[in-house]
């Protein structure tokens, strides 16, 4: 995770809907991005780099054009989910482009501006990121921010719909456009209406792989810190608890104490996160 702020990559196109694979599919044949790329990706020329930028925003490759194992298998041939037909999928993605800070609206958006401003505007976070950084341009963040709303809203034209190009998170149902302030601009707000719908093996897996975690983690923690499940999934603090508990039920190796109003996850061991989601999707 990166800790300088990056608002631009994407030439302005949103993701859609089977760019992730097609990028991942041309990465891992062995082939770099050039200039005639889009010719073999079967896009123009100018989506090239929104292609490669989101293949690093969604955390399916690191810098070094390393593979992340979790997308091997979920893109490779016969994979687990290569046309992203499984929500848990739409989940894992929205973790990845929140948590790794790649693309940095996201993780603002969702870990604080929704917090300080329940329903808010493009200007809300144009200026919540520039009280960070008074150097960011504000075309630029206004740009990122039009990018963010269609990555997650469905378009209310049906021609593109048809075309597959509504957000590629938009099934998710985060977002929501709730009305206008008194200038006339449009209002937003994030909520999950479906937090109970999450997979707790998403949730196991997320909290297995971060490596800031030792084997005891308490739930402040999980909820709200850097890459706080309860911030980047909307979930309520019960509806969190909610799944620490199936977790506990579920695996032997993990506990979720209450106890004395201390709220915490304990694991006795830890096994890999992919072999979690392997059992998820091989079920």
């Amino acid at each position: 995770m990166t800790d300088k702020m990056t608002f631009s990559g994407h030439d302005t196109f949103h993701c859609r809907l089977f760019w992730l694979k097609k990028g991942y599919d041309y990465v891992s044949s062995g082939d770099s991005f050039r200039d005639n790329s889009g010719v073999e990706l079967g896009v123009g020329r100018n989506m090239v780099n929104s292609i490669r930028f989101y293949l690093k925003a969604f955390g399916i490759i690191d810098q070094e054009k390393k593979i992340n194992p979790l997308f091997d298998e979920l893109f490779k041939s016969k994979g687990w989910d290569p046309f992203l037909e499984n929500e848990a999928t739409l989940y894992l993605l929205h973790y990845f482009l929140c948590a790794e800070n790649y693309s940095s609206s996201y993780n603002i958006i969702f870990r604080e501006l929704r917090k300080i401003k329940p329903e808010f505007s493009r200007s809300h976070f144009v200026n919540l990121v520039q009280e960070k950084d008074p150097s960011q341009n504000q075309k630029i963040l206004e740009k990122d921010f039009s990018v963010f709303l269609r990555n997650y809203s469905v378009s209310k034209s049906d021609k593109i719909k048809e075309e597959g190009y509504s957000g590629i998170l938009s099934e998710l149902s985060l977002l929501h456009e709730i009305g206008k302030n008194k200038k006339g601009d449009p209002l937003y707000r994030i909520e999950n209406k479906n937090q109970e719908d999450v997979p707790y093996q998403v949730i196991l897996y997320c909290i297995l792989i971060n490596l800031n975690y030792g084997d005891s983690i308490s739930f402040n923690s999980l909820y709200s810190d850097e890459k706080g499940l309860g911030n980047i999934f909307c979930l309520d603090q019960d509806v969190l608890e909610e799944k620490l508990i199936e977790i506990s039920q579920a695996y032997d190796f993990v506990t979720y104490n209450s106890e004395a109003g201390v709220k915490e996850i304990q694991f006795k061991n830890k096994p890999e996160g992919l072999e979690i989601l392997r059992a998820y999707y091989e079920n």
